[in-house]
């Protein structure tokens, strides 16, 4: 029985999003699931997706929280 664990930020697809919708982690799920299948021959009632949401305070990139890269980043680009 697999479990396949998905980590995304808690931003959404979208500048008008905030976080991620119902439809595209039915997406995600289906699709993982899928692959599974596909390449594992693992049946798709035994395979568990988890989709976590991590708030944009819980990450960072470039050893920065990620808001501060953002800053940084666009100060050097503009």
């Amino acid at each position: 029985m697999p479990m396949v664990t998905i980590q995304v930020t808690r931003e959404g697809s979208s500048p008008d999003r905030s976080a991620v919708t119902a439809e595209e982690k039915a997406a995600l799920i289906k699709g993982v699931s899928q692959l599974l299948l596909d390449v594992l021959n693992k049946p798709l009632d035994a395979t568990f997706v988890v989709i976590e949401e991590v708030p944009m305070e819980n990450w960072g990139v470039g050893g920065l929280p990620v808001a501060q890269y953002r800053r940084q980043l666009a100060a050097k680009s503009g």
